[in-house]
């Protein structure tokens, strides 16, 4: 005979902090259903979603004309791979299966063993085009994409990955050796291989570390990791002690990772010396895409002022909202870590680095909302570097770009007045603004100068600003808003659904895509420089990690959407976490018999009838 669920042993075993429910409620709920049958649909789920995984993995592997893998996981060993390691996931929406499925597939073939000759040690890296292009370091690894990276690889269950990953770029060769200069090596500035390109690497090193915490790891490569923004500290920083972007990070669009910009064009034609070159009838022809700036090398001022510029592409610096956000997070990460180290380890004397690097943090948010914030634009702008050897001096580039949302993906906006800043999310769902058939705009259609034909970030849709501006947007409605409305969860919906369709029926991810027109993406094949896993997981499902012994789910999924969904598993602190919700547990019963069940080593430890509200779960120690 099958006993009831006993709510006792379970409290005794997990302490159940629920914000919405109240705890006889609970205890209705869960006495008066029989374990078995969750349990079952567990089991009946689990098994579901490894099967397919096996199937479309099969798929994946038959696919033709796709680059080969840059480790040792190929279509000889992958399967069993993808089964051990990742997070398994099912929904009643085939499409975002498949695609999620593919996306692990697809991470997989990145995770490269390279032997590193400068200290003769074995690294695992994960890349991002296959190969080793010119642009990247010794190993094939790339920095652009690394803050992707770690967001999605961390879920896998194997940590051996990201800290091997982390080791090479913190204390690894890659951290000592200067970016090898070649025909790819547009500018003048000398730096190590870690900071190519800008990157949110140390606060990916916080967020891996909120899955899998290791203090004795965290411990030895903490110094390494302040030696790291330390460098961004000193070559990325506006030096002009009066100018009004003083002490800012600045960036040249392509080593953000952007290439071209609307607001490095408005900067360009607003300056004169070397950079009169581009008007705004003209410059079109020379910073449009690779094509135009071999126009630029052969121009008369080129010539003149050959140091304000590196084969055509000119070297304007800017302060943008990306790069300051990325050394938000990173000084925020840096706090949090030596805070949390300080509980483990004896500080030496007696003085904690937390509080520095918190204070330090407070002061680029400051400064982000003081300077890059437009009251009339409601929205975070651009702005050109106060100590540009050529060209303008703190010159603000009046057009919308979606790096302006770059800011909530690090929770980096004051919670005090969060709705200051709110009205930036309208353009997100505006014809005028972002929102396009195919998918997200890089810059604002309304613009006179908006592009998304040419190989650029002037209007163009790029995977690895989906990722960036929807965990962005997730943050502004489960963090800030707190409770969100259906259309504003619809919208965030829409947009994954629509990333998610654009991978079509052979799944496959790109550069870039068409917003108006897109039906699939253009550039590379299998291309590591977005996530999705992690969109999936964290952004729409709402698993919310942290350093404690705890965890909390709230879904920003409109409960009109999808019947059921499986997220399970997932390795968390050395826990084994089961999600299930579905809209209707009996069929036999009138009206829906919604709930979302939570497993912890096996043991249903959480119910609730609700799907969007928060549910908190304190781990057994």
């Amino acid at each position: 005979m099958n006993k009831p669920l006993n709510i006792n042993n379970l409290l005794s075993s997990y302490q159940l902090n629920f914000t919405f429910i109240l705890i006889a409620c609970l205890i209705t709920s869960c006495s008066t259903r029989k374990s078995p049958v969750y349990d079952q649909e567990l089991k009946r789920l689990k098994t579901a979603s490894e099967n397919r995984l096996s199937a479309q993995v099969d798929e994946f592997n038959a696919y033709p004309n796709r680059p080969e893998s840059d480790g040792p996981f190929d279509k000889t060993n992958n399967k069993n791979f993808l089964l051990s390691n990742i997070p398994f996931f099912s929904s009643s929406d085939s499409t975002i299966n498949k695609v999620y499925n593919y996306r692990w597939w697809m991470i997989s073939k990145h995770l490269k063993e390279y032997h590193d000759p400068q200290d003769n040690k074995n690294y695992w890296v994960v890349t991002e085009f296959f190969g080793v292009k010119p642009w990247a370091s010794l190993s094939g690894a790339i920095t652009c994409p690394a803050g992707h990276q770690f967001y999605d690889v961390r879920w896998l269950r194997d940590d051996k990955f990201l800290k091997s990953y982390a080791d090479y770029f913190m204390r690894g060769s890659a951290s000592k050796l200067d970016q090898r200069e070649n025909g790819n090596f547009l500018t003048y500035l000398s730096r190590p291989e870690s900071h190519h390109f800008s990157s949110w690497m140390v606060d990916g090193v916080d967020a891996f570390l909120k899955i899998h915490p290791d203090k004795k790891w965290l411990h030895e490569i903490l110094p390494y990791l302040e030696k790291h923004q330390q460098v961004w500290d000193s070559l990325f920083t506006v030096k002009t002690p009066v100018s009004k972007t003083a002490g800012m990070y600045k960036i040249l669009d392509l080593y953000d990772g952007m290439e071209f910009s609307l607001s490095a064009v408005l900067g360009l034609i607003n300056s004169d010396g070397p950079y009169s070159l581009y008007t705004k009838d003209n410059w079109r022809n020379y910073y449009l895409g690779w094509e135009t700036t071999g126009n630029a090398e052969k121009s008369v001022q080129a010539k003149e002022y050959p140091k304000a510029f590196r084969k055509g592409y000119p070297d304007f610096y800017l302060v943008r909202p990306s790069v300051n956000s990325y050394a938000y997070g990173n000084l925020r990460a840096l706090s949090d870590l030596y805070r949390l180290n300080d509980s483990s380890y004896t500080v030496q004397n007696g003085k904690s680095k937390a509080d520095y690097y918190a204070s330090r943090a407070t002061t680029v948010q400051q400064q982000v909302m003081n300077v890059l914030w437009n009251k009339e634009d409601q929205f975070f702008n651009t702005y050109s570097a106060g100590d540009n050897t050529f060209g303008a001096h703190d010159y603000e580039a009046r057009v919308r770009e979606s790096v302006g949302y770059t800011p909530w993906y690090f929770n980096m906006i004051p919670v005090e007045n969060y709705k200051n800043y709110s009205k930036a999310w309208e353009m997100l769902a505006s014809r005028k603004g972002f929102f396009n058939t195919s998918g997200m705009t890089t810059a604002e259609q309304q613009h006179p100068y908006y592009n998304e034909q040419a190989y650029a970030w002037n209007g163009r849709g790029w995977p690895f600003e989906n990722s960036i501006v929807y965990k962005g947007y997730a943050n502004y409605l489960r963090n800030y808003k707190k409770s969100s409305t259906l259309p504003e969860k619809e919208l965030l919906y829409e947009y994954i659904h629509k990333l998610a369709q654009m991978h079509g029926n052979e799944p496959n991810i790109g550069e870039w895509y068409i917003p108006s027109t897109g039906k699939t993406f253009g550039g590379e094949s299998d291309y590591f420089h977005s996530t999705f896993p992690d969109i999936i997981i964290e952004d729409l499902l709402g698993f919310k990690a942290g350093h404690e012994n705890s965890f909390s789910i709230k879904p920003l999924l409109p409960e009109n959407k999808w019947d059921y969904f499986y997220l399970g598993n997932l390795r968390y602190h050395n826990h084994d976490i089961d999600i299930i919700w579905k809209k209707d547990w009996d069929t036999d019963k009138p009206g829906e018999q919604g709930k979302l069940c939570v497993w912890v080593d096996n043991k249903l430890v959480a119910m609730s009838s609700s799907l969007n509200e928060e549910l908190n779960i304190h781990l057994a120690p």
